[in-house]
């Protein structure tokens, strides 16, 4: 369910739609329309809503004045990934960085062969309490389909469940 924000972008004749019970903290525009950020989620021109707990990674391009945004995605499978140029950004990079730093529980890297192995990334939305998203991310050269990584990596997820008390 969304409603209306009344924040307006000035060159924007369209306020930027919410999810209900959220507000924009900050937006910036770009050619695509505004982008958005609220305590729960990034909302990208065309209305697409992003959990922080699902933004892998947001990189910001001093001389071009993008913001490019990768998704958590699924493994084997190509990560989404936006890319948008803005303008008055400042503030809504400040509430990306300090939002999706918010939603890492821990990152472990475990080596499994030589320096090379998994990392075990624990996620969860940055306000409230809600269960906790566990993730692996392979360095290149690991193949997660070898039965002696599969076996590490779940005794890798073990361990962290353990001390971080998900279990």
């Amino acid at each position: 369910m969304t409603s209306e924000c009344s924040v307006k972008l000035r060159r924007t004749a369209a306020p930027v739609q919410v999810a209900t019970g959220e507000r924009v903290l900050a937006l910036a525009e770009s050619a695509e329309g505004p982008v958005a950020a609220t305590k729960v989620a990034l909302y990208l021109p065309g209305g697409r809503r992003i959990p922080w707990e699902q933004v892998k990674s947001a990189d910001w391009d001093v001389e071009s004045e993008t913001l490019r945004v990768t998704e958590v995605g699924t493994w084997g499978e190509v990560r989404p990934i936006h890319a948008f140029t803005l303008t008055e950004s400042a503030r809504l990079l400040q509430l990306v960085r300090e939002r999706v730093t918010a939603s890492v529980v821990l990152t472990r890297h475990v080596p499994i062969r030589g320096k090379r192995g998994v990392r075990v990334i624990a996620r969860r939305a940055p306000v409230g309490r809600g269960e906790l998203s566990w993730l692996f991310e392979y360095d290149v050269g690991i193949d997660p389909d070898d039965p002696f990584v599969a076996q590490a990596a779940e005794e890798a997820l073990l361990a962290a469940r353990d001390d971080v008390g998900d279990r």
